[in-house]
């Protein structure tokens, strides 16, 4: 007879084999492909992870201290930023090797693609400029200078123009994709880093964790709205897809900030859980699920009811997040760990009761020091 920790944990792995197992059941076309990329910042590699058999299969060397990656629906490919290495890495998601290597300047942190897949546009920090790269070519096209340190390079919905958040300058300057040069540079509050561009391409709300507020710029007139006060250091912005409200993840506050993103106020400030770093919000608008890197979790916020309903215990200082294309499981990345979280997040077909509860599923390893996520699902062939 087994004590009840023992119990307990052959109860859990039970339980992950059997909605594993049902995962895999999911009927699927042969040549549909449903993968996962995780940058391995000390391993200098990505870890493929199979959707559909929740494993590793494969790691890919890549350039020297990998951070940031972006997907798009237009190309089967992912663009990863190697920090150290001063390049952009390709890696063909049907084949997935690199198939390219794009060098740029010191220092690149994140990708930003355009939503037609043409254009990735790269801010390297360590040289006060943005690499524009045309990828079908897998070029640079134009090296456009802006300010001090420059964190991210956004683009906008509509492919029109690109956000800048210069870190040593507390601005931001805003780029005109078709005429590749700054359109303007707005000053904001200080240390800007994270932005997100509403869906219609109207504004763009900026993270400052120096001063622990959010600046709204209007991109009609390149003007600065408004700035907002949040928690104490905010890291990370996460959008309703309806563009309707901003989440601000404030990792020293142990809080996060609602800011509606309409009239440019912060509805509220509310305790979530030590240091959260990142959050993510499904598509329907109901939920926001936040990494709590202090406390090895995940967050269940309900929007509409507006308390938390719950938390998942993940792997060691979780912190970027991804939720796979039909949202039945959310994917955490443990940075200290090792590791990539699969969270349950709907009902499986099997037991309801059950399932009703979010619950860790299984922890998938990967490199060294992982610290991004994106997603790409597939058909093989398709144009």
């Amino acid at each position: 007879m087994c004590n009840a920790s023992r119990c307990k944990i052959a109860a859990l792995t039970l339980l992950a084999l059997l909605v594993t197992a049902c995962h895999q059941r999911k009927p699927v076309d042969p040549g549909y492909r449903e993968y996962a990329y995780v940058t391995n910042g000390k391993s200098n590699s990505v870890s493929v992870l199979d959707l559909l058999q929740l494993q590793n299969v494969k790691t890919i060397a890549v350039g020297a201290g990998p951070t940031g990656m972006a997907a798009t629906p237009a190309r089967n490919e992912i663009y990863v930023a190697n920090a150290d290495s001063n390049n952009i890495s390709v890696i063909d998601a049907e084949r997935n090797e690199v198939v390219g290597t794009i060098g740029v300047h010191r220092a690149p942190y994140f990708v930003s693609v355009s939503s037609d897949g043409k254009r990735a546009y790269v801010a390297n920090s360590g040289s006060a400029n943005v690499s524009v790269i045309d990828l079908t070519k897998r070029a640079v096209i134009a090296t456009i200078r802006v300010g001090g340190a420059p964190g991210l390079a956004k683009v906008s919905p509509d492919g029109k123009l690109v956000a800048v958040s210069n870190r040593a300058d507390n601005t931001v300057s805003i780029i005109d994709a078709d005429k590749l040069a700054v359109r303007s540079t707005v000053p904001v509050c200080q240390q800007p880093q994270d932005m997100v561009i509403l869906p219609d391409s109207s504004k763009v709300f900026v993270a400052c964790p120096g001063s622990n507020q959010l600046a709204a710029i209007e991109l009609k007139s390149d003007r600065l709205l408004t700035l907002l006060d949040v928690g104490k250091l905010p890291v990370q912005l996460a959008l309703k897809p309806d563009g309707g409200e901003l989440f601000v993840s404030n990792f020293d506050g142990n809080s996060f900030s609602i800011v509606e993103t309409g009239s440019n106020e912060v509805g509220g400030t509310y305790l979530i859980g030590n240091s959260p770093a990142h959050g993510i919000v499904s598509s329907d608008n109901s939920l926001l699920y936040v990494s709590n890197f202090g406390s090895d979790n995940v967050s269940v916020y309900a929007i509409d009811e507006g308390r938390v309903i719950g938390a998942v215990q993940v792997g060691s200082h979780p912190d970027a997040l991804a939720l796979t294309p039909d949202e039945a499981q959310l994917l955490v990345v443990n940075s200290r760990s090792g590791d990539v979280a699969v969270v349950r997040t709907v009902k499986t077909r099997d037991n309801s009761k059950i399932s009703a509860d979010r619950a860790l599923v299984t922890l998938i390893p990967v490199g060294s020091q992982p610290n991004d996520i994106v997603i790409k699902a597939f058909q093989i062939g398709a144009k």
